[in-house]
């Protein structure tokens, strides 16, 4: 028997390693530790009820737990064989106690393929990755197939790169196994800098192994020696984790000089990032690897082409890796048959925001998002209403209602105003302000310019100066045609395609919700009520009773009257910070 703890970032920063000791004493208190293991798994992908136990064989899945739960745990389901009802999901809809995670909704849709060893194993423990057919790709490949035979596996399989661009792997990798050099290299891009993103971490943290066995299946195929993986130094559990698991590789024989007795060899290193967004490019990697400052290339030449050191140069993101290795164990024409025409398998995405249940999912590509945020996310939160999803990070679009049927791959995303990007999913609901949104997203797109072309490091810029004005309350219907005129000139011009999509937010919301920013316009109004240069403060004269609380606690005074008698706001005063609503608990207070 096993007891399986989600350990990853998240958990770990709700006690989870303190749970798993606390189950390893109880168990020796007990008498059990030989029969029943406690074990730190990576992410079970349901963080908004994290931490999670789950009991193996009879898979009873537990939320919430705590490290004082740990006692109860082990003495009623371990040894008096009843579980914890209390600690057991409720599912909202009926209230009802669900013991099993395969009767939960947020599971009942998923596939997973990238995450399939997450929350199954031990990511530090080699062996336990080996039990679930580790390394067995890799030995395949090398003994029994030749590198061509490799690349085309991956090439009918469809597998396309879940980093954003969405470019054919095979096609990818053929092209490098096409350039003649002395050396080349295989790059693994774990830089993952979007908002709300973790799904790169995530497979790192759980499943390390699997991306040093698909780093040497891609060396073997295009006649690499050495994998290089980039990772942003803010990620120390995974990098942790990835250093453990090339040890242990190596002194197993499965990574270095004569793979499995063959003539390949393979080293792996690691390389560190600074967390720059715009290092998710490939070009702009590479030169950071190089010690170079992170800005983007001139294609042609192509990484494939001259890459890193100017040799040929592959390189994948961790969610595309994580994909190949149960590629060569089970065909590609199983892949294939999951999906869309001409979007195989499945995409694993980071679901944050307003909905219910935050977390990582990994679902068939062609899932709708009324599926993903209905049914696997559990709706919106507070019984709000939903007013749109944010897809593929700061570079993608808003999308609304009306497109909650859309199937999710990359064309349909695209075609309809947004992007797959590397996966992030974030819900929006009716007390959000579009205009803000699209602010949020453009300040960080200035912040992270390389600078490197005038379109993005002066474009956005502007735009973001435009917004502003607009969430101020001091623009003008010009500045609305100046939005959209230069939003497409940006698009068009950028030297990359972090600069060629950076103002999809502003482009997707001046189309879905330009009523708002004619509100803020002309109305001088934010009709969500978020931007707080528009709003006015004010108190109801027939609830107020004149307690004072407000008064003594507004930071700009800004609060006055007599005790007992009504009080007022004065306007000029008011910084509109909220901590009068906040104190008041006669709910007096209000804002127009």
């Amino acid at each position: 028997m096993q007891i399986l703890v989600c350990s990853g970032t998240g958990c770990n920063a709700s006690s989870s390693r303190t749970i798993v000791e606390r189950l390893r004493e109880a168990l020796r208190a007990a008498g059990l530790e030989r029969d029943v293991e406690a074990i730190a798994t990576g992410c079970f992908g349901f963080c908004e009820k994290g931490p999670v136990v789950k009991i193996i064989p009879d898979n009873t899945f537990y939320v919430q737990v705590a490290p004082e739960d740990a006692a109860e745990i082990v003495a009623e389901h371990i040894v008096g064989s009843r579980r914890v009802e209390r600690l057991l999901y409720r599912d909202p809809k009926d209230g009802r106690r669900v013991s099993d995670s395969k009767h939960m909704d947020f599971y009942k849709k998923q596939l997973r393929v990238a995450l399939r060893n997450c929350g199954f194993i031990d990511p530090e423990n080699i062996d336990e990755y080996i039990a679930r057919d580790g390394y067995a790709a890799l030995a395949r490949c090398l003994t029994e197939r030749t590198p061509d035979d490799v690349i085309g596996e991956i090439e009918r399989s469809g597998l396309r790169g879940r980093g954003g661009g969405g470019f054919p792997t095979g096609l990818k990798w053929k092209l490098t196994s096409r350039s003649r050099a002395g050396r080349k290299y295989v790059v693994c891009n774990a830089d993952e800098g979007d908002p709300g993103a973790f799904m790169d971490r995530s497979i790192m943290e759980g499943d390390p192994h699997s991306i040093i066995e698909a780093m040497e299946i891609c060396g073997y195929g295009i006649g690499a020696d050495v994998g290089l993986v980039y990772i942003r130094a803010e990620y120390p559990l995974a990098v942790r984790r990835l250093r453990t698991a090339i040890a242990q590789a190596e002194a197993c024989g499965l990574l270095g000089e004569r793979v499995f007795g063959t003539e390949f060899s393979f080293r792996i290193e690691i390389r560190y990032g600074a967390g720059a967004f715009v290092c998710g490019e490939e070009t702009a990697l590479i030169r950071s690897m190089e010690g170079r400052r992170g800005e983007p290339t001139m294609k042609p030449p192509f990484p494939a082409e001259a890459g890193y050191l100017e040799c040929p140069t592959n390189v994948n993101n961790v969610e595309t890796l994580a994909s190949v290795p149960v590629i060569i164990t089970r065909g590609a024409e199983w892949f294939a048959s999951i999906g869309t025409e001409r979007s195989k398998g499945t995409k694993v995405f980071a679901l944050a925001g307003k909905i219910n249940n935050v977390g990582l999912i990994e679902v068939p590509m062609g899932t709708t998002l009324r599926e993903v945020i209905y049914e696997i996310g559990g709706g919106i939160k507070n019984g709000k209403r939903f007013k749109a999803v944010q897809t593929g990070g700061p570079s993608g679009g808003c999308l609304t209602e009306k497109h909650l049927d859309t199937p999710i791959d990359f064309d349909n995303l695209v075609a309809a105003g947004s992007m797959m990007g590397s996966g992030g999913m974030i819900v929006m609901d009716e007390d959000d302000c579009m205009v803000a949104v699209a602010k949020f997203y453009l300040d960080f797109i200035v912040e992270e310019s390389c600078g490197k072309c005038t379109p993005c490091r002066v474009g956005n810029k502007r735009l973001s100066e435009i917004l502003e004005k607009i969430t101020a309350g001091k623009a003008s219907m010009d500045d609305l045609e100046q939005l959209r005129i230069l939003s497409g000139v940006i698009k068009d011009t950028a030297l990359c395609g972090l600069g060629q999509t950076s103002p999809n937010p502003v482009i997707s919301t001046l189309e879905h919700f330009y009523d708002e920013y004619v509100a803020h316009v002309a109305d001088k109004c934010c009709p969500a009520k978020r931007c707080k240069p528009l709003l006015t403060y004010y108190i109801n004269p027939e609830i107020c009773v004149g307690c004072t609380v407000c008064s003594r606690n507004c930071p700009a005074d800004a609060v006055v009257g007599e005790r007992k008698k009504p009080h007022v706001i004065n306007p000029a005063l008011c910084v509109r910070c909220g901590t009068c609503i906040e104190k008041c608990r006669f709910k007096a207070i209000g804002v127009k």
